[in-house]
């Protein structure tokens, strides 16, 4: 009904809220954290914007469109319109239009009651829909009132009586995406104006005030109606409600009027407010000529018929009438970057009459300064005259706001209220903080937030934490523990606040306005009375009776600061420009025209001739020339780091865990190869860098992409700068992963703090290079690819860390730290911030971290003669003629000129000069100047060569310009020295990086507004930053200035007599103020010996080994003179190479060697160097707390500060908390699209600090996830040879090599080869035949085999594989049951139930069938009684489709095991069933949802492959019985039915066939083909029918000898994979018993029943390796315990009735392992004689390798080998049938002594058996010669007998 919600507990933050507020609570005693509640029902990101005035604590409607909260919208779906209405914006459904600007002239019918609003429809911003709504469900002026619910009228189509806003939004096609409501969709009133025009009026009042809350809104100041544009402020923008705690919202409509229709005339001729002017009552409004009439009748005006928020008894007349504050305004122009918190004069807005102040002409001019208003209290009044000379800043005004927001959360769950810090106060304290400021200091709001949130802290701390511990009791206030400040206390105080601090402060209290008190204030400027005030602080009483105030910034330095703050970059760049073109620094040069008394600096620089200063250079030239070359200078290929390593394996972590994840948003396994494109700032030394990098790294051959070996041209392509070019570039990218959906593109955004603007906003702003990486980088075809990944490194990631943010926390991975370089066995430790500034309190050496004080006064008297100029621009002209005159003083004999430049200057020049005269090779140092402008940066470069060459020093130093958009130039004569240092041949080879520059003595002139990742070599000595603004306060643009100067030094080993280095110096990182991710304290190794001054004498190991291998290029030149590579093979790694006795440094002869690992020397601005070196409450430096970047606004201004114990990842979740993004930034669209889940799901965060060595990390991790990729797409292959190999393989006579399939008759005539060449049954007892009797000896056991039991090959799975649970590719979704479209996953449960005569009882199964699978099977009815699972006709044919039942047993493989057989088949259809255990049924579902499961019955869960052979087989000849009978019905013959199944191993992977020359019949190759091949050509078999049992070889590298010819065909064992005719083997049952060599023992009773047994050896199958589950895992544990313990296989059997210690495993298990380790003793007379084996009858067991076994079959018509001249040495009788007679038995022949072995199921069976047979007659029995299997009585343990032969 248009009514807004309630707030509501938000359930899902409730752990995470508690958990931060007692952690909270924990961490400090003095700050109160904020409570739970307060945290769940007010959002710490709500947003306070403009429309909040009025807003009253406990109100429950939601915030208007200015007021906006990071919290997603309420979901709403319209209903769809009915059908033929029209849809239209701006129309409604009848198709008439309600535009204002159409409906403006026309006259509508208003019902009496009703008043025309104005709607504003979100997708037509720029119109006012026209609306009739009836006015008790509106508020009135003062916002009260306003029934609940809602009546309107179409205005268009004439419909009435809509009673609820949602149908009518509907009607009026709004077009709503979240819950319709009134009070955020009606907002105007609407009027007529003088010539009759329906007009847009006043802002409904819907926010109301309750007379039982606490009154605390102000009136609005007219920048803040909705007329006027909204400022990004990124402080103004979260906390404009107004600060006057007693007054009304109210809104004068004549105010509105005069400022929105100017040519209209006054004609209410009263100016107060509305709200002092009696109710409307009925037929009042009146329509009298040029009045403003609202339109139609006012007909209620008593209280509302329902009690609601909006009314209170005591408000049905009007309130106490109060004079609200002028109106009044200073009109608002937003700085380009929308972010720096000021605001100028420019266009007028809402002024009451009366209320304005003249700016002075020339204010500039005579005082010399720009004064900044601060906008404090009240409304300030309008200014006019010459307003561009004044500038108006409302971050004071912000602040104040933004003091209320915090007693509010207290507020929500407590009956009385905590009253905020009071206006008096807040001006009080401001005063206090002014006064302490130092002359040269500038105001910071940050440092004002912080003292008036800690004042208010104090000032409530006992009823915060009484509320904190009792907050569900509401306690009674307590009153504070001071009395109030009053508004006529305030004065007295401000004034004994400013008594100590001189003329500093000034505090004007005694004007009647603001405007007075700013008239007198101009005044007193060009009286020069405030020359020596900074701030002048205007108190007075408003006409409302409160305080109001504001401050005028006056210093000379303050205001200039704050001036060019205000200032966006290209704004800056540009007043720069003008200033040096039109010759505004004339003046200044001229007033460096003298560099002494009496002399002019050019002619001084005229007379230093070349000859004068020549010589010396000459000199040293000559001096060394006889020498050889300098010794120490080494250069040696790039290596990896080991934390460079670690990172690149975080990074693999991450992305496997994003594939491992549930949402199946990345699929590793279906990608086979990796593909990238690195995105780089448009900057040239940037992207060579990356280019040379990338090409030294080796990562472009690793991953196949190198076309072009020898060059480095070819990594170009893969690497793109972040400029126009790199549309073609990313479209092409994404066109080729469209075509390539098997590649995984990884798109590198190196430096991606770089670029963070919208690309709305760089249109807004036509500025084609801003918003490019929004524009290409977030466009909808890069998120939705789902084989691209996006990584995003940066040095500084805080911009990227907000509300708003694209990446997941859990995406991110940080750098380990200095702590952590042990975990790592890391050679470099790195020096960032932390160090610089421990630097400046070690107190034992010179700091790293300077200010120049003589050049910071000569600036500051320069910039006080001259304000017109820019101080970018004073600074940089001071920086030349220090340098000039250094020069002058150092190079050209004129000592005298010292005085004349700073001494720190002095000190870089001489350095610079003086480390050539001592290498051979002259080697020397960098200078780095900082000049972010690039004019002033040209300028300097032109100024300095210029001297240079004057003095003669052109071939002493070289003068750069590094400037990002062209490359690096470098005169001949240093061009030809860095050729012979880095051995270049090439002829046109010019240096393209700055790491080039190595060694070289230089000064770079370094310009770009911000650094754009170029690295710099280690010669850097100095670091001169003295131009750099200090206006830019932000973190990011602080810290990527210091990162320039970061370094790696070389860790040197452990001093024990050292002292331990300092805490702060351990927690070093410019990321992070300190800790690490570990929550282990590490040793952390002492940097200061790297410090200048610091004694190098005791690292042994400094001229050895590479030194800190990160910043510095590496060439080495081919031997062969290949000069491309030579120049081209660059990394960033140089050092001092090994010489051959280890020394100190200082004995170093080349100055550059010995400095090598000195961090570089730090020049700073006084205010940055006090900013930086300045700690905040929590110990970090002031700069931590500063706006992370100017694109991103604190979410609210009481917030805590940073930890000095946080890690990488709470500072993440810190500012993901706290920041958000403002309009400009590309994440302020992010949560518009609608997910839930504002995280990009393939999008990762490598952060780490500037030049650690970020890049070489992703290229390790690009070549890691190739080499993973590939790794995916192997597996291990059981790569073994085949044992007891003999001539039986070879070409016989039986087939023609080339034949196709086997001759039945020829099959027959081939003998069958008892012996076993499987290689996993190497360890199992030989089969004795005549053909094994010839040949006796065994394959020698080879000697690596002891250590290696079983080969294994690395194989890549082709396109015919078959695949475990993790592999999921598009292709297979379906097969697999995973995708959403298909309801693949439901399925039923059936039960099977048949009978077998072995078991004795009948058998119940169940089958566990998908719904897409059931066609499989045939029913009773639809849903009824499963009756048997179809069958084919022998005689069908289907090239699709797979005649044969796939059956495949396993167990504890429901991962792992091989069961998608969708890519195995190529599609073919084909019916798989998965024979699992009962207990493994859930798990298996789970895993293979859409595969039909056979369960096995309960009693069979513990035993072992046997069982599962035998119900199989089983089951199927039991269905094909079924199958016969209902295909007899149906006409067909009963032997037409397909009588084949087959038996599949859960680990056959891929299948092969071997290609056969058909002239030669000799083998040619053998390759990959699909199972669908395989199975369709044997089931093709002409005679197929006739055998009782197919398969296939196992594949092994060594079966395949090309031109060697094999008999295509052999009769013998097969194994894994098995086509198996169940009708045909009917009467040969798998022993269910059995746990090993049951397929052994399958086949030879097989053979013996005269079956035909053919393996087709053209085709082989290969097994994966799998180390999980399986039928082979087997568990021998005691029943005593669950754990599985040692016990020897001796241990496995026990006399009868003996007291022994009971196993916890099947009989029949322990009966066969004993067997297979003990054998050699139970037959003594067997081992290692295979002449005279074992007599096994109707089974096969394993005695072990070293006992021979010969199998006989007792059946009838049986066939079985000659054993009439074999004395045997032993006989094995297992659980003998009726077959077994004594007369058979008399058949053999025995040596005297063998041993006789009669296993039974009990100890009956065991008597009756021996008996039976008559044994003792023969055989000679002892009591002691009974043994049972170490089971428990209920276990039903086997018994066994042993006896010796007469």
């Amino acid at each position: 009904m248009g009514n807004s919600y309630a707030g509501q507990l938000r359930t899902t933050r409730f752990e995470e809220v508690l958990h931060n507020s007692i952690e909270a609570s924990l961490r400090s005693s003095s700050v109160v954290p904020r409570p739970v509640f307060s945290q769940l029902y007010l959002e710490p990101e709500q947003r306070h914007g403009p429309q909040n005035e009025g807003h009253v604590e406990n109100e429950e409607d939601d915030d208007e469109d200015g007021s906006e909260s990071n919290s997603p919208p309420i979901p709403y779906q319209m209903k769809p319109p009915p059908e033929g209405s029209c849809t239209t914006d701006g129309f409604c459904r009848a198709g008439k239009d309600l535009r204002l600007a159409s409906m403006s002239a026309e006259c509508v019918d208003v019902p009496t009651g009703f008043l025309l609003v104005g709607a504003k429809s979100p997708s037509i911003p720029d119109h006012i829909l026209v609306c009739a709504v009836d006015q008790r469900f509106l508020p009135d002026e003062r916002g009260r009132n306003a029934l609940l619910g809602f009546s309107g009228n179409c205005v268009g189509c004439g419909e009435k009586g809509f009673r609820y806003f949602t149908e009518f939004s509907n009607h009026i096609n709004l077009n709503l995406t979240t819950q319709p409501k009134k009070q955020k969709h009606l907002k105007y009133h609407l009027l007529r104006s003088a010539q009759g025009l329906l007009v847009k009026g006043p802002p409904i009042c819907w926010k109301g005030i309750n007379g039982r809350v606490r009154q605390t809104s102000t009136v609005a100041s007219a920048e803040e109606t909705p007329a006027a544009p909204r400022t990004n402020d990124p402080l103004a923008s979260s906390a404009s409600a107004g600060p006057g705690p007693n007054s009304a919202s109210c809104t004068d409509l004549n105010g509105h009027l005069q400022a929105s229709e100017p040519s209209l005339p006054m004609t209410n001729g009263s100016h107060i407010s509305a709200s002092q002017q009696p109710l409307p009552q009925a037929g009042l409004a009146a329509y009298g000529p040029g009045r403003l009439t609202v339109i139609g009748s006012i007909a209620n005006t008593g209280p509302p018929k329902k009690r609601h928020k909006g009314w209170s008894p005591e408000s049905s007349g009007p309130s106490e009438v109060q004079r609200p504050a002028p109106s009044s305004t200073v009109s608002a122009t937003k700085s380009d970057s929308g972010t720096s918190g000021f605001v100028g004069q420019g266009s007028s807005a809402l002024f009451p009459p009366g209320e304005c102040v003249t700016v002075p002409d020339n204010l500039l001019q005579i005082c010399g300064l720009q004064p900044v208003i601060f906008k404090g209290h009240g409304a300030l009044p309008r200014l006019c005259g010459n307003t561009g000379e004044v500038l108006v800043n409302t971050r004071l005004q912000v602040c104040y706001r933004g003091s209320h927001t915090l007693p509010r959360i207290y507020e929500q769950h407590r009956a009385s209220s905590i009253q905020p810090l009071s206006t008096e106060m807040q001006v009080l304290l401001t005063i206090y903080y002014l006064v302490q400021l130092a002359p040269d200091q500038v105001p910071l709001m940050e440092d004002l937030e912080q003292i008036l949130m800690r004042s208010w802290r104090e000032s409530h701390l006992t009823e915060i934490r009484q509320y904190q511990q009792n907050h569900t009791q509401f306690p009674t206030p307590i009153l504070g523990l001071a009395q109030p400040l009053t508004s006529s206390q305030l004065p007295w105080l401000a004034k004994l606040a400013t008594s100590s601090c001189g003329e500093s402060v000034l505090v004007l209290d005694t004007a009647p306005s603001l405007a007075e008190a700013l008239d007198d204030t101009f005044q007193r400027l060009l009286e020069g009375r405030l020359s020596q005030t900074h701030y002048v602080v205007i108190i007075c009483m408003g006409r409302s009776q409160e305080t109001e105030s504001c401050v005028v910034v006056t210093g000379k330095h303050q205001t200039r600061a704050l001036a060019e703050s205000m200032i966006c970059p290209n704004d800056c760049m540009r007043e720069i420009e003008q200033e040096l073109s039109t010759g505004m620094t004339a003046e200044l040069e001229a007033s460096f025209s003298s560099a002494g008394p009496d002399e002019d600096l050019e002619a001084v620089l005229e007379k230093a001739s070349p000859e004068t200063t020549s010589p010396p250079a000459q000199g040293c030239r000559l001096e060394h020339a006889g020498e050889p070359v300098c010794a120490e200078y080494r250069v040696a290929w790039h290596e990896i780091r080991p934390i460079q390593l670690a990172v690149a394996r975080k990074l693999l972590s991450h992305v496997c865990a994003i594939a491992d994840s549930s949402t199946h948003n990345l699929d590793l396994g279906s990608f086979d190869k990796v593909e990238f494109l690195i995105c780089v700032p448009p900057s040239e030394v940037t992207f060579q860098q990356v280019v040379r990098h990338l090409w030294s790294s080796g990562v472009l051959q690793e991953l196949g992409l190198n076309q072009d070996g020898s060059s480095a041209k070819g990594a170009e392509q893969y690497v793109v700068k972040l400029d126009q070019t790199a549309v073609a570039k990313i479209n092409d990218l994404i066109q080729k992963s469209k075509l390539n959906p098997y590649t995984l593109f990884i798109l590198v955004h190196d430096h991606a703090h770089w670029d963070i603007s919208s690309e709305e906003h760089g249109r807004l702003m036509g500025d084609p290079s801003s918003g490019l990486v929004d524009s290409l980088l977030n466009c909808r075809q890069i998120q939705e690819a789902a084989n691209i990944l996006i990584l995003h490194v940066t040095s500084l990631p805080f911009a990227l860390q907000t509300q708003n943010t694209r990446i997941s926390p859990y995406n991110e991975i940080h750098w380990p730290f200095n702590n952590d370089v042990d975990l790592y066995h890391e050679k470099t430790k790195y020096f960032g911030v932390s160090e610089l500034l421990e630097s400046t309190r070690s107190g034992n050496c010179l700091p790293l971290l300077r200010f120049d004080s003589s050049f910071e006064s000569m600036v500051a008297a320069l910039e006080e003669r001259f304000p017109k100029l820019h101080s970018a621009v004073i600074r940089t002209q001071v920086l030349l003629r220090h340098y000039c005159m250094a020069l002058l003083a150092t190079a050209g004999g004129q000592a005298q000129l010292q005085k004349h430049t700073s001494v720190e200057t002095l000190e870089m020049v001489q350095c610079l000069l003086g480390v050539t005269g001592s290498c051979g090779e002259r080697h020397g140092h960098m200078l780095l100047l900082r000049i972010p402008f690039p004019p002033l940066a040209a300028r300097a470069h032109r100024r300095l060569s210029r001297v240079r060459d004057l003095l003669g020093l052109h071939d002493r130093f070289e003068v750069v310009l590094g400037d990002p958009a062209s490359g690096i130039i470098v005169g001949e004569h240093f061009l030809n020295q860095l050729k012979i240092w880095l051995k270049i041949q090439d002829p046109d080879w010019t240096p393209s990086t700055y790491l080039e520059l190595e060694a070289l003595p230089c000064i770079l002139i370094f310009t770009g507004m911000d650094p754009m990742g170029e690295s710099l070599p280690r010669s850097l000595k100095y670091c001169d930053q003295r131009v750099l603004s200090c206006c830019a306060l932000q973190r990011t643009a602080l810290e990527q200035e210091l990162g320039l100067a970061a370094y790696l030094v070389w860790a040197e080993p452990r001093n024990e007599h050292r002292p331990p280095p300092s805490s702060d110096l351990s927690e070093s990182d410019p990321d992070k103020p300190s800790s690490t991710d570990n929550e282990e304290e590490e040793p952390v190794l002492d940097v200061n010996s790297a410090l200048p001054g610091t004694d190098h004498s005791q690292n042994p190991q400094a001229d050895s080994s590479p030194h800190k291998q990160h910043k510095v290029t590496l060439h080495q030149a081919a031997v062969r003179g290949d000069t491309t590579q030579a120049h081209s093979r660059s990394s960033k790694s140089t050092s001092p190479g090994s010489s051959s006795t280890p020394g100190s440094p200082l004995r170093y002869s080349c100055s550059w060697a010995r400095d090598l690992n000195r961090p570089p020397v730090v020049l700073l601005p006084k205010a940055l160097y006090d900013l930086i070196t300045t700690a905040d409450s929590s110990g970090l430096p002031k700069s931590t707390s500063f706006l992370p970047h100017a694109s991103v606004e604190w979410d609210s201004s009481f917030r805590p500060l940073l930890s000095k114990m946080m890690t990488c990842t709470e500072q993440s979740l810190y500012y993901r908390q706290w920041t958000k993004p403002t309009a400009q930034h590309m994440d302020s669209s992010n949560r518009a699209e609608g997910r839930h889940d504002s995280f990009h799901p393939r999008r990762l965060l490598l952060s780490g600090p500037p030049q650690v060595g970020k890049t070489g990390a992703y290229l390790q991790f690009l070549g890691i996830l190739s080499r993973m990729l590939i790794r995916l797409m192997e597996v291990d292959i059981y790569d073994e040879e085949d044992i007891n190999c003999g001539s039986e393989l070879e070409a016989g006579h039986y087939h023609q090599p080339a034949a196709s399939w086997p001759d039945a008759d020829a099959v027959r005539g081939m003998p069958f080869h008892f012996t076993i060449h499987d290689p996993k049954y190497e360890d199992i007892s030989a089969i004795y035949s005549p053909d094994s009797a010839l040949n006796a000896e065994r394959n020698p056991r080879r000697q690596e085999d002891v250590y290696l039991r079983r080969r294994t090959a690395r194989i890549k799975l082709s396109k015919y594989a078959a695949y475990n649970t993790y592999h999921h590719c598009e292709q297979c979704h379906q097969y697999m049951g995973f995708n959403p479209r298909y309801q693949l996953c439901e399925s039923t449960l059936h039960a099977f139930t048949f009978s077998h005569l072995l078991l004795g009882e009948e058998i119940q199964l169940y089958f566990i069938i998908p719904k897409s699978k059931e066609h499989h099977f045939s029913f009773s009815q639809p849903g009824g009684q499963l009756e048997s699972m179809r069958l084919p006709l022998t005689s069908d044919w289907n090239p699709d489709c797979i005649k044969s039942p796939i059956f495949t047993p396993t167990t504890g493989r429901h991962e792992h095991g091989l069961f998608n057989l969708f890519h195995a088949m190529d599609g073919a259809s084909h019916l798989h069933i998965l024979v699992v255990k009962e207990y493994e049924m859930a798990v298996y579902k789970k895993y293979w949802p859409n595969h039909i499961m056979l369960v096995l019955p309960t009693i069979f869960n513990g035993a072992g492959i046997g069982a599962a052979h035998f119900l199989i087989k089983e089951l199927s000849y039991h269905n094909l019985e079924l199958e016969r009978s209902r295909r007899v019905e149906h006409g067909s013959r009963p032997q037409d039915v397909w009588p084949f199944i087959i038996l599949a191993d859960d680990s056959c992977v891929m299948w092969n066939a071997v290609e056969i020359d058909p002239k030669s019949g000799t083998m040619e190759s053998e390759r990959n083909v699909s199972l669908k091949q395989v199975l369709q050509h044997m089931e093709s078999c002409p005679d197929i029918t006739q055998y009782g049992l197919c398969g296939v070889r196992k594949w092994s590298s060594q079966g395949l000898r090309p031109g060697q010819r094999r008999e295509p065909f052999s009769r013998g064992h097969l194994h894994d994979f098995l086509l198996l005719n169940v009708d045909l083997t009917q009467d040969v049952q798998y022993n269910q018993n059995r746990f090993t060599c049951d397929d052994v023992d399958f086949n030879l009773r097989v053979h013996s029943a005269g079956l035909l047994i053919c393996r087709f050896n053209n085709f082989s199958v290969m097994k994966k390796q799998i180390a999980i589950g399986g039928y082979r895992t087997f568990i021998i544990k005691t029943k005593m315990t669950d754990v599985p313990t040692t016990v020897q296989p001796s241990q496995y059997v026990c006399a009868p009735d003996s007291k022994h210690l009971f196993l916890a495993t099947p009989a029949q298990l322990l009966l066969e392992k004993y067997l297979q380790h003990t054998s050699q003793r139970l037959f003594p007379l067997s081992a290692d004689n295979c002449d005279h084996p074992v007599l096994s009858v109707d089974c096969y067991l394993n005695l072990g390798p070293e006992v021979t076994v010969c199998f006989v079959s007792s059946r009838p018509h049986s066939i079985n080998i000659s054993t009439a001249a074999v004395l045997f040495s032993g006989l094995l009788l297992y659980f003998c049938d009726s077959f077994v007679t004594p007369g058979f038995l008399k058949k053999f022949q025995f040596l005297k002594g063998a041993t006789l072995c009669v296993i039974c199921p009990n100890r009956s069976a065991l008597r009756q058996t021996v008996v039976r047979l008559e044994l003792e007659d023969r055989w000679r029995f002892r009591l002691s010669d009974e043994f049972q299997t170490a089971n428990a009585k209920e276990d039903q343990p086997l018994f066994f007998l042993t006896g010796k032969h007469i």
